[in-house]
C-alpha cells in the first residue's frame, strides 16, 4: 500500500498518570512503527497548539513525519491507544473560546489501525461532566459503541473507559466523536483510518486526511434554545424584495405572489437549507479557518488520495478541487468502482475518498462550500509550502422550490400531474391533521415487501416508483408541510448543484467494487418517515420523538428492507450504528455498503440490513440539533430466545 510521507506525527497526549510511559512500549519495532514515529514532535506555543500534528500539511513535508497517533503500547498483534478528553483554550478566526479537546487538539488525533489487529481504545475523562466516544462506522462489540443510555451509562468525570480489546474487521476511512450532549459541536471529534490487511485496489503515492467541521461562535446549548424559539433564528439569507421582483420578471406577478403566499401558509421559508450557518459558523478544514489555509503537499505527477470526512455538527458541504478531476474510490470506508467527477456533496458524518493527479507545478484549492452558500472551508494542495490556490467565487444561495419539496409536478415519473397552484391553494391545516398515539410505532411502519419484483429484490437498473401521500397517514403536530408525493431521488445531485456544467457525484453512480457473497431478498420491510415541524423545531420519526419511542426490534440474522421517507423540507444525513446498509440504487449484487446516507426532501430511499450484530444500536439524523430534538430510534437486534447475552439498554416491557 502507498505510504504517506507528507503529514506529521500527532503531538504527545496530555500528561496523565494512568497512561503508561513510552518506556513501557514493546521493544519490537516494525517498519510501520518506525514510519509512525519518524518526525519532530515539538508543539507550537500558545493556543494554536490545538491543531493536531497530522493537520499541519506544509510543515509536515519539511519534517517528514506521518499522520498517526503514537500507540501507548504494542504487544504482538495487540495495540493500545489512550485519549484524554478535557477543556482547552482555543482560537479560531481571531476569536478565543474553550474547546472540548482530545489529547489537546481540534480535531482530535488521527488514530490509524490495521485490519486484523486486536485493539484497545482507552479514554480518560478530565471534564467536569460525563462524556463518551462513538467510533463511527466501526464494527465492534455493542458495549463499546459509545452511546450513553444505549450501550453504557457514559464516562463520568475523572473516570476511564476501555473500548476493547476487539478485532478490527474492516478497512477504510472513519471518524469518532462524542455522543454526550452537544460536545461534538465544541470540538470533540477526530479522524480514524484503517489500513487493509491486503493491497489497496487503487494505487496512490501519498494521502491527506481532510476533516471538515463547523465552529460555532455561540454556546451550542444557546443555539439549540434559539432554534426552539424560532427555526429561522439563524437564517440570515431570507428572500429579498429584489428577488421578488426578479421572480416577477421571470414568472409573472400573480404566480410569484401565489408562490410566496404558499410558503407563508406552510410557515416555511424557501431558503431553509441549514439550521445554522455563517456567520454563526466558521467552517474549518483540519481545524483551520479559511484564512489560515491548511496546506497539503504533493510532487507534480503524483496520485494523491484525499480522505474527506464531514465531522461537522450540522453542515453539508459541496467539495471540489478546481482544475483537477476527482476519482471517487471509497464511500463510508468501503471500496467502490471508481467514479470520475468534478464535485460531490458530503452530508454530515459521511466520508468520501478521492484520488487526484496534480501534474502542474502550481497550487490547487480544496474548496468545501456550505449547502446554503453562506461561507466555505478551504485549503490548498501545493508542491511547496507558502503557496495558495485561487479561491473560487461563491455561488448564489439556492432556493427551494415546490417541485423539490414534492409539492408540485416532479418531472419524470410524475404521478399526480400536480402544479404549484394545487399546493398553494391548500390550507396549511389540511396538510397535517389528526392525532397519533405517540407511544406506538404505527403510522408508517409496514411489514410488507413493498417491492416491484416477485422475489423481493428489485431488478438491477430499477428504482422504487413514486408514491402519492396518503391523506390518512398523519403523524400529528410533530409533522408539518407534508409532500404530496415522494420518490427515489438517488440520481439527483441535490439543490444548488448540477446546473453549471460540472459533473456531480450522485448516489445512483455508487457501485461496490466486488459482488457480495450472498444477495437475497429481505424477510420484511420497515418504513420510517422522517418528520418535523420546522416552525416549532420538532423532529422525529413517524411523528414521534426519541424520548417517546419504542425500539425497532429485529431478529438476529433477519434481513430487513429499511425504507426511509423524508416528509420534511430539510436534508437528513441518517446513520445506523453497528452495521452497514446496502443501498438499493439499481446495482443489484453490486449495491454499495454505507453507514450514513443524506436523504433529500420528499425522497424515498431503501436500504437492506443484515442483522448480524446483536444488541441495541442507535439510529439517528446526524445533524446534531435534529438528533437532540428527537430524530432518533434504537434498532434492537435480538439474540436467540435461549441466549444468556445481556445488554445495557433497558428494553421496555
Amino acid at each position: 500500500m502507498a505510504t504517506d510521507e507528507s503529514t506529521p506525527v500527532s503531538p504527545p497526549a496530555a500528561s496523565d498518570p494512568n497512561i503508561p510511559s513510552s518506556d513501557s512500549l514493546h521493544s519490537s519495532v516494525t517498519r510501520r512503527d518506525f514510519l509512525r514515529s519518524t518526525g519532530a514532535l515539538a508543539a507550537m506555543a500558545g493556543v494554536q497548539t490545538l491543531l493536531p500534528g497530522w493537520a499541519l500539511g506544509s510543515r509536515a513535508a519539511v519534517q517528514g513525519g506521518l499522520s498517526a497517533l503514537e500507540p501507548t503500547r504494542r504487544v504482538g498483534n495487540r495495540v493500545e491507544y489512550d485519549i484524554t478528553i478535557e477543556k482547552t483554550p482555543f482560537e479560531v478566526a481571531g476569536s478565543r473560546a474553550t474547546a472540548t479537546t482530545m489529547n489537546g487538539t481540534v480535531p482530535g488525533p488521527l488514530i490509524r489501525l490495521q485490519e486484523g489487529e486486536e485493539v484497545v481504545l482507552r479514554y480518560h475523562n478530565k471534564l467536569d461532566e460525563d462524556t463518551s466516544i462513538h467510533w463511527h462506522g466501526l464494527l465492534l462489540p455493542n458495549q463499546f459503541d459509545g452511546v450513553p443510555k444505549v450501550n453504557y451509562p457514559g464516562v463520568a468525570s475523572g473516570e476511564t473507559f476501555e473500548a476493547g480489546p476487539f478485532e478490527v474487521r474492516q478497512y477504510g476511512t472513519y471518524w469518532y466523536h462524542s455522543h454526550s450532549g452537544l460536545q461534538e459541536q465544541l470540538g470533540h471529534y477526530g479522524p480514524l483510518v484503517i489500513d487493509p490487511a491486503g493491497e489497496e485496489p487503487q494505487e496512490y503515492d501519498r494521502e491527506h486526511v481532510i476533516v471538515l467541521s463547523d465552529w460555532a461562535s455561540e454556546d451550542p446549548y444557546d443555539i439549540l434554545a434559539n432554534l426552539k424559539k424560532g427555526e429561522h433564528y439563524y437564517n440570515f439569507q431570507q428572500q429579498t424584495v429584489g428577488e421578488f421582483w426578479s421572480d416577477v420578471s421571470e414568472n409573472g406577478f400573480w404566480d410569484t405572489l401565489k408562490n410566496r403566499l404558499g410558503w407563508d401558509r406552510m410557515r416555511m421559508s424557501a431558503t431553509d437549507l441549514s439550521a445554522v450557518r455563517a456567520p454563526t459558523y466558521t467552517y474549518l478544514m483540519n481545524g483551520q479557518a479559511p484564512d489560515t489555509n491548511w496546506t497539503g503537499l504533493f510532487n507534480p505527477g503524483e496520485r494523491v488520495r484525499l480522505r474527506v470526512i464531514n465531522a461537522s455538527a450540522a453542515s453539508i458541504f459541496d467539495v471540489r478541487v478546481p482544475g483537477l478531476e476527482m476519482e471517487v474510490v471509497q464511500v463510508s470506508g468501503q471500496n467502490i468502482e471508481p467514479v470520475p467527477t468534478d464535485e460531490f456533496r458530503i452530508g454530515t458524518a459521511e466520508r468520501y475518498d478521492v484520488i487526484v493527479e496534480p501534474t502542474q507545478d502550481r497550487a490547487y484549492t480544496v474548496f468545501a462550500e456550505s449547502i446554503d452558500r453562506s461561507s466555505y472551508a478551504r485549503g490548498t494542495l501545493a508542491p511547496r509550502k507558502g503557496m495558495e490556490g485561487p479561491i473560487p467565487e461563491q455561488r448564489e444561495r439556492p432556493t427551494l422550490t415546490m417541485d423539490a419539496m414534492g409539492m408540485g409536478s416532479m418531472g419524470d415519473g410524475d404521478m399526480g400531474n400536480m402544479n404549484h397552484g394545487d399546493m398553494e391553494d391548500m390550507d396549511h391545516d389540511e396538510m397535517s391533521h389528526g392525532d397519533m398515539d405517540h407511544g406506538t410505532m404505527s403510522g408508517g411502519m409496514e411489514d410488507n415487501m413493498g417491492s416491484n419484483d416477485s422475489d423481493g429484490l428489485r431488478p438491477p437498473g430499477t428504482l422504487p416508483e413514486p408514491v402519492m401521500h396518503d391523506p390518512d397517514d398523519d403523524h400529528g403536530p410533530a409533522e408539518a408541510g407534508l409532500p404530496m408525493m415522494t420518490r427515489s431521488r438517488l440520481h439527483e445531485p441535490g439543490i444548488g448543484l448540477g446546473d453549471d456544467g460540472r459533473r456531480v457525484l450522485t448516489y445512483d453512480q455508487l457501485k461496490a467494487l466486488d459482488e457480495k457473497d450472498e444477495f437475497r431478498a429481505p424477510d420484511r420491510e420497515i418504513e420510517l418517515h422522517l418528520t418535523g415541524n420546522m416552525e416549532r423545531f420538532m423532529w422525529g420519526l413517524n411523528g414521534v420523538e426519541f424520548s417517546d419511542a419504542d425500539p425497532i426490534r429485529i431478529e438476529h440474522g433477519e434481513r430487513v428492507r429499511l425504507t426511509m421517507v423524508n416528509d420534511t423540507m430539510m436534508n437528513h444525513p441518517m446513520h445506523l450504528h453497528g452495521q452497514f446498509m446496502e443501498l438499493e440504487n439499481g446495482h443489484g449484487e453490486r449495491a454499495p455498503l454505507i453507514d450514513t446516507i443524506t436523504v433529500k426532501p420528499a425522497e424515498r430511499v431503501s436500504l437492506l440490513i443484515d442483522a448480524h450484530e446483536k444488541g441495541p444500536w442507535f439510529f439517528h439524523c446526524h445533524i446534531l440539533y435534529h438528533m437532540d430534538a428527537g430524530m432518533a430510534r434504537v434498532f434492537y437486534v435480538e439474540p436467540a430466545p435461549d441466549s444468556d447475552e445481556e445488554f445495557y439498554y433497558d428494553l421496555p416491557a
